[in-house]
């Protein structure tokens, strides 16, 4: 297995540098070949602007067709065409971060708006009246598989369904759907560590082991059932949820996981 661990966090003491580097060592001793993008030792460029498209780039900038004609030529900057290698490189990608203000880090954020770029994440296939790309379940990045490692700083009952933060899988949704399932990655139910900022040393050892059995299982494990686009789940061309899979009235992010 070829795994790419895209890393988020500016501390390489934190916790979050510790499960990278643990994700790291697991694997290898596997057997696995594994590549990291550590973001901030990279000093990531964050910010999507024009000079990521030199030439292609229009004035107004208009980022998806200037990304899509950059992509096309070659001549995106060697950046983010490296971090695109990396992903048809991998059979699965790791995310390693904390969860800040309910989402990623902006770092992170600026890696997904410069790397997923129109005509290679997104703009693929067949657009039509009735067809709207290979996207969700299908897609250039179809075939791999994604798994969120996230820190939170709240007890789990705070992300549990009745909880003040709502559902960690309603949290990590715009994510793990929104932006790895649209090109096509499978996505694996996420490893989250609660409390974070609260753990004692003697709570380490626990969590150490909890993420090495992730690891070892990844190959395994079963991806959350996102309905697929242009499977027959959804009605064309408005992409309504046909009204048999689920109750009329019946709303939210879980009526597009099977059940």
């Amino acid at each position: 297995m070829k795994t790419l661990i895209v890393h988020a966090h500016p501390e390489p003491k934190s916790l979050n540098g510790s499960l990278k580097d643990l994700a790291v060592s697991t694997l290898e001793e596997a057997g696995h070949q594994v590549r990291v993008s550590d973001l901030y030792a990279m000093n990531w460029k964050a910010v999507l602007d024009a000079a990521d498209y030199g030439t292609a780039a229009s004035d107004p900038l208009k980022v998806a067709a200037d990304s899509g004609r950059a992509f096309e030529a070659g001549t995106l900057t060697p950046d983010v065409l490296a971090e695109q290698e990396k992903l048809l490189w991998a059979d699965t990608v790791i995310f390693q971060f904390p969860l800040w203000w309910y989402t990623m880090p902006a770092i992170l954020k600026g890696w997904v708006d410069r790397v997923f770029s129109y005509r290679f994440a997104y703009g693929v296939g067949e657009h039509s009246e009735t067809k709207y790309g290979e996207r969700f379940g299908e897609g250039t990045l179809a075939g791999r598989r994604a798994l969120l490692s996230v820190t939170v700083g709240g007890p789990a009952s705070h992300y549990a369904a009745r909880g003040i933060n709502g559902p960690i899988d309603d949290l990590l949704f715009p994510i793990q759907h929104g932006i790895l399932y649209y090109p096509g990655i499978e996505v694996l139910p996420p490893f989250v560590v609660h409390g974070a900022d609260r753990l004692t040393p003697e709570d380490h050892p626990a969590v150490a082991e909890a993420w090495r059995h992730r690891l070892r299982t990844l190959e395994t494990t079963a991806p959350i059932p996102y309905r697929p686009q242009n499977l027959g789940d959804y009605d064309l061309p408005s992409l309504h949820l046909k009204p048999h899979l689920e109750p009329i009235g019946t709303t939210g992010f879980s009526l597009h996981v099977r059940t």
